[in-house]
């Protein structure tokens, strides 16, 4: 009887806690009182693609698990609403409230975008993570982004991606010459001195236009999206990396309007959400590309790095891009002398521990590879 009284006392002591800290136990309470809000997000990536529409779908579900169900984000595929060069153009006028993209796509409108996905030989993964963050890189691109209406949210990356299919070998410069090559933004203009003609094609026409040939040479993403798309079964060369995109970020925008209408708990929760995206979509990537790649090699697909000469042919070419732009563009020069500066200091600090340990790994792994095993 006794035990059955304390039981009872303390069911009821905790229920008394619960309800003096709410929080503690039932995460949808502070959704209470606040409105009902319904947005849509168009996205530039085809359903197949579970990391890039699946990050989306993501977002969505977290923002609702934590809004009681109260703020929900209907997400669409490219081309469900609008193209998947598109995004940026829905968002601004209104059309859906938000969009999932990589805002270099619209380099052409103002090539200030790209340095919220990739520029050429720009940050890695973590270092764009950190210049975004804590290094002064989201205030710039906040700021650059008012001009279309639109607030940033860092939500997502691929981490260094590859050099991409070809259907013949890639050996020297001279193997560039009038190649039409799918390739985004600011690197089709470096490419471009280099003799090559780039195509700006969105992720779901790209398989097409390779297998009929209407282009020599495609790049999207790395080993786990490519195989989805099947690039290896129309082109056998698989070069690497992808130095116009050595950590490019995925972006959610937001319409101006929309989320200062938002309640403050909303826009805290969204812009969790997108972060927590980012982090997810990285570590997936890292998980699931490994895999990827030794089937696409036991597929008969040829891998290859881009030679000394062509890489350095390129850094050379970037950096006249970089200068010719920056000449005519001052929001441009801006962002782009503050990335260079972060750049620097970055470059300087991995090449010490993270460039040591990296290497020496690599050179354990492989001996222990070779090494005869014991029976």
């Amino acid at each position: 009887m006794q035990r059955r009284s304390f039981l009872k006392k303390a069911g009821l002591g905790l229920a008394a806690g619960a309800a003096a800290a709410p929080g503690l136990v039932n995460a949808q309470a502070p959704a209470a009182g606040l409105p009902t809000v319904s947005w849509r997000m168009a996205g530039s990536w085809p359903k197949s693609l579970d990391t890039l529409y699946g990050s989306m779908e993501e977002i969505s579900k977290r923002v609702s698990a934590a809004t009681g169900g109260k703020f929900t984000i209907k997400v669409f595929a490219a081309g469900e609403i609008v193209g998947g060069l598109q995004v940026l153009d829905a968002v601004q006028n209104g059309t859906v409230e938000c969009g999932h993209t990589a805002t270099y796509y619209y380099f052409g409108k103002d090539p200030t975008f790209a340095f919220s996905c990739a520029v050429p030989f720009g940050l890695n993964a973590r270092q764009q993570n950190a210049w975004m963050y804590h290094g002064g890189g989201k205030e710039l691109m906040r700021e650059f982004y008012k001009d279309y209406n639109c607030m940033q949210f860092t939500a997502g990356n691929t981490g260094a991606q590859m050099g991409g299919w070809f259907r013949k070998e890639i050996k020297t410069l001279a193997d560039l010459k009038g190649l039409k090559f799918r390739v985004s933004g600011f690197a089709g203009l470096a490419l471009t001195k280099l003799g090559v003609v780039p195509q700006q094609i969105a992720g779901g026409d790209v398989y097409p236009a390779l297998e009929k040939g209407t282009i020599d040479g495609a790049e999207w993403v790395g080993p786990y999206d490519d195989e989805k798309l099947g690039f290896y079964k129309v082109a056998k060369y698989y070069y690497y990396p992808g130095w116009w995109e050595g950590g490019p970020e995925l972006d959610v925008l937001v319409n101006i309007k929309a989320w200062e209408a938002l309640p403050k708990e909303y826009q805290a929760i969204l812009e969790a959400a997108c972060a927590e995206s980012n982090v997810s979509m990285l570590a997936k990537y890292d998980t699931l590309n490994p895999a990827a790649l030794k089937r696409l090699v036991a597929n008969g697909v040829q891998l290859r790095p881009f030679s000394n000469e062509i890489m350095a042919a390129c850094y050379k070419a970037a950096n006249e891009v970089y200068a010719e732009i920056s000449a005519k563009n001052a929001k441009f020069k801006k962002v782009y002398e503050a990335m260079v500066k972060f750049r620097t200091d970055q470059v300087q600090w991995f090449s010490i521990a993270e460039n040591r340990y990296d290497n020496f790994m690599i050179a354990a792994e492989r001996l222990s590879q070779k090494a005869p095993k014991k029976k």
